[in-house]
């Protein structure tokens, strides 16, 4: 049994002091520091956040690496990086290419994700995959190559619901529908509406068909007018989980308060990160297509934007600093509410006793100092 003393726990979204955390493989509770059992390993936080793990449900890549190259080394490249960031689980993200690439995405992801649930595992857990397309709209494709997409297919996806936790689609395209009815009466998939051009009754359809998550909100979907609310109006109107980038680029910051205040527990910080996640500035590629990074920005070459290369921790800082929110507010965005969108809340999200000892320290600039994942100490600053 270990304890973490003299930290500042983030307990939903309330910060609890003068206490000491106890956990094995699972967090066993939180006690008063007079109560901590003989024999117990004792951790000083020395005045650091304690903080559940960071989860994201939707990144592409980073270091170099993509989920849709099929590549078992890259997985486990991507999920090694991650630590540095508080992230403790992830679900890998792939993009609309061919069919044939999307399979060899999933088996690779299946087979990674077996391992990483192992205590040896050197990285972030694998929680499953997010599957953005191929079945979107053409004119909202975004950096999602036109020429891998395919018309709505539920048996597809239900012949991988076993690895797939979420399904971005346009519910507007042709068959689209009855294939989210389908999907979501015969597996746990959660269906989001993304990359799509639908009028805000087409995505309430979608809606009222199933599907319950909007993928990176204001991006690859029609616009909110005060005569035609587009998908955005139906995400902010509908109980829907959204999605935010926080990097400051994709959604102005501006918005980020409005947000919180009208999504609260449907609110869900992402990376959308891409290969370049951690590199510099430069070339790179997402879904077969060239990208240029400069800064914050990634884009195709025509200008259109094309993912991020945005950390997990990054966005929880901006979502903190630009919302006026405390740290455990703005950590439960990226923790709690994203467990609870998936179904993982029992296992994941939270500091509760009984759950799975995902913990990470982190300084007031949410910079990592600690990681532990299931009790075990993956990541330490410095070493």
């Amino acid at each position: 049994m270990k304890a973490i003393i003299n930290g500042t726990f983030l307990i939903g979204e309330n910060e609890v002091k003068n206490a000491a955390l106890l956990f094995d493989s699972k967090i066993l509770g939180l006690v008063p520091t007079d109560k901590i059992p003989d024999g117990c390993e004792v951790i000083d936080a020395q005045g650091l956040l304690v903080s559940p793990g960071l989860i994201d449900l939707h990144i592409h890549g980073y270091l170099g690496e993509d989920a849709s190259d099929g590549n078992e080394e890259g997985i486990r490249i991507i999920a090694k990086g991650l630590l540095k960031n508080g992230v403790t689980s992830f679900l890998p993200t792939t993009m609309t290419v061919s069919w044939q690439e999307i399979e060899a995405a999933f088996d690779n992801i299946r087979k990674l994700k077996a391992e990483s649930a192992h205590a040896d595992f050197d990285g972030a857990q694998i929680l499953g995959a997010h599957a953005e397309g191929p079945f979107v709209n053409p004119r909202r494709k975004g950096a999602q190559a036109e020429s891998a997409i395919l018309p709505p297919d539920a048996d597809k996806m239900l012949k991988h619901k076993d690895i797939i936790r979420i399904l971005t689609m346009a519910p507007e395209m042709p068959g689209a529908l009855e294939a989210i009815r389908k999907i979501t009466e015969e597996s746990d998939i959660v269906v989001s509406i993304g990359h799509t051009d639908a009028t805000f009754e087409q995505a309430n359809e979608g809606i009222k068909a199933g599907a319950s998550y909007v993928t990176h909100l204001f991006n690859a979907m029609s616009p909110l007018n005060h005569r035609n609310p587009g998908v955005v109006g139906a995400a902010l109107q509908a109980p829907v989980t959204t999605e935010l980038i926080a990097d400051t680029f994709h959604v102005h910051p501006g918005l980020f308060s409005f947000l919180r205040d009208i999504k609260k527990e449907k609110l869900v910080l992402i990376t959308d990160c891409t290969r370049a996640g951690g590199l510099g500035d430069g070339e790179y590629t997402l879904g077969g297509q060239p990208i240029f990074v400069k800064g914050i920005e990634c884009r195709l070459s025509n200008g259109t934007i094309a993912g991020s290369v945005l950390k997990l921790n990054q966005a929880v800082f901006n979502l903190r600093e630009n919302a006026n929110l405390s740290n455990a507010q703005a950590v439960y965005h990226a923790t709690h509410n994203s467990a609870l969108a998936i179904g993982a809340l029992n296992e994941k999200g939270t500091l509760e006793e009984g759950k799975d000892a995902d913990i990470v320290l982190f300084d007031q600039d949410m910079q990592a100092h600690k990681v532990f994942i299931k009790g075990t100490l993956k990541y330490t600053r410095g070493e």
